[in-house]
């Protein structure tokens, strides 16, 4: 019997296949602060420049969110997933192949356009996966925690790869391997029926996504969140690459430490949003990092070298609870769109933050006063976290989609 004859089977490698889509790309773009030290000496670059590794990629995904974001509506899930995917394995085939700077960079800004187009089609058909708003938080949860493997395979890979003398290209060669093997099960697969794409040319796009107060909202919050993790991600291993204290060791993998307490975090706030409110675990989970930040500030290296990889602890819930109710304030059929919004505000602050921390970097001499702006970021989320919940201003509009989108359909299941 065949994957897509079997709807128990084919579901659940539906399912498999977006979660490993999220720890693919993970692979990559996480790696980059490990990178970045080797492309500096490779071609003798400043912070700003060398961080064209993060911006390239970002604003490729950016890009693509914003314009493409839409495809999964208008197209289907599938097509814009092997699209995406295809896109994303050539860029690593052809990457581990380059040799000058600004091939990476044009490479490093084409998977970025891949991995907007897949990646949006990937939330949207969590939306097709799920029965409630609920279980949508859920399903985003659990491909944040294999996004969240994926970035810690990615740097120890890496790792592996230096202390081995190999370059670091071999990373994105293993990547379009597993990517090539994804294109298979997109194709053999068989997709959740999706909800028709708007008739209304005014709902169409990201338009109507543009013009709702939640999913700005919501789409602010992942820029703060965002500026925030990439301080870490990006410029942590530039920060500590002087460091002598004695956790040496720590130091060295800081990275993998945090994105495995990143990971880890989101089991322990998936078991925690079942007990309270999501609103009050943004609130608690901000300030975990916030006083991470601070207190990294205030102790230096010495203290930071423990807090900010222990930071990933309290990062684990906040971007996918963020994505998920913005994307749930949307009908169905425009969650596409919406997810395009979303990653559209991700990615821009994953080009701007990490440059604005490097230039004031430069301009005063140290990475750590980048770090004194990300906590201004961290200051920001933890206040409007706060807000949310004591005001809870989406109640009403998650209530009424509950209703529309998701009990209309376990309804209509049931006869």
């Amino acid at each position: 019997m065949s994957i897509a004859r079997d709807p128990g089977r084919n579901m659940t490698v539906v399912k498999a296949l977006t979660y490993v889509m999220f720890a693919m790309f993970a692979m990559t773009t996480d790696s980059v602060g490990l990178i970045i030290p080797e492309v500096i000496k490779t071609f003798s670059l400043s912070l700003t420049a060398a961080g064209t590794f993060q911006y390239a990629t970002m604003a490729g995904i950016a890009v693509a969110a914003l314009l493409f974001g839409q495809l999964a509506d208008r197209l289907g899930r599938r097509p814009t997933i092997i699209v995406g995917l295809v896109l994303f394995a050539t860029a690593c085939f052809l990457m581990a192949t380059g040799e000058r700077f600004l091939v990476f960079a044009i490479l490093l800004a084409l998977s970025g356009v891949a991995i907007g187009v897949f990646k949006t089609g990937a939330l949207a058909l969590i939306g097709d996966l799920s029965e409630s708003t609920t279980q949508h938080t859920a399903i985003m949860n659990m491909a944040e925690v294999f996004f969240g493997v994926g970035a810690i395979i990615g740097p120890a890979i890496l790792t592996r790869l230096l202390n081995g003398g190999l370059p670091w290209q071999w990373l994105y060669l293993i990547a379009g391997v597993v990517c090539a093997g994804l294109i298979v099960l997109a194709v053999l697969v068989k997709y959740p029926d999706s909800p028709a794409p708007p008739v209304d040319p005014q709902r169409r796009g990201a338009g109507r996504a543009l013009r709702s107060p939640y999913v700005l909202a919501f789409s602010a919050g992942a820029f703060l969140y965002v500026g925030v993790e990439a301080a870490v991600y990006v410029w942590v291993p530039t920060w500590f690459a002087s460091y002598t204290g004695r956790a040496t060791t720590v130091a060295a993998y800081s990275i993998s430490i945090f994105f495995l307490l990143r990971a880890a975090g989101r089991f322990l706030g998936a078991w925690l949003l079942g007990r309270v409110q999501w609103q009050a675990a943004l609130a608690l989970f901000s300030g975990g990092i916030l006083a991470c930040f601070v207190l990294s500030i205030a102790g230096g290296v010495e203290w930071a070298v423990y807090l900010l990889p222990l930071s990933g602890l309290f990062m684990s819930v906040i971007y996918p609870t963020l994505n998920s109710k913005g994307i749930s304030c949307l009908p169905k059929s425009e969650h596409g769109a919406g997810a395009g919004v979303i990653l559209f505000f991700t990615c821009a602050s994953a080009v701007i933050a990490p440059l604005a921390i490097g230039a004031v970097g430069d301009a005063f001499g140290h990475i750590i006063y980048g770090f004194w702006l990300a906590t201004g970021f961290a200051v920001v989320l933890f206040a409007g976290s706060t807000l949310n919940w004591l005001v809870n201003p989406t109640h009403r509009v998650l209530e009424q989609l509950e209703l529309s989108e998701y009990d209309a359909r376990r309804a209509e299941g049931s006869v």
